[in-house]
């Protein structure tokens, strides 16, 4: 068994996606300064609501499972 540590340094995708269209929203460039803030913060809530929607199909699933195995 080893005793060895991972430390991971550094910063998430999302999080560096979501600082870039930050600056580009606050300095007006081009498209991005029409853009909702929905949109500028989607990199941070994106991510968890694809999974929910996964989970949510993947629970779906296994109750039409359940109900046609009987």
């Amino acid at each position: 068994m080893s005793n060895k540590k991972v430390i991971k340094n550094g910063i998430a995708l999302p999080t560096l996606v979501f600082v870039v269209f930050l600056t580009l929203k606050l300095a007006e460039v081009d498209v991005v300064a029409k853009w909702s803030w929905w949109w500028v913060c989607s990199p941070l809530w994106l991510p968890l609501a694809m999974g929910l929607v996964i989970l949510i199909i993947g629970f779906i699933g296994v109750v039409i499972y359940q109900v046609f195995k009987k």
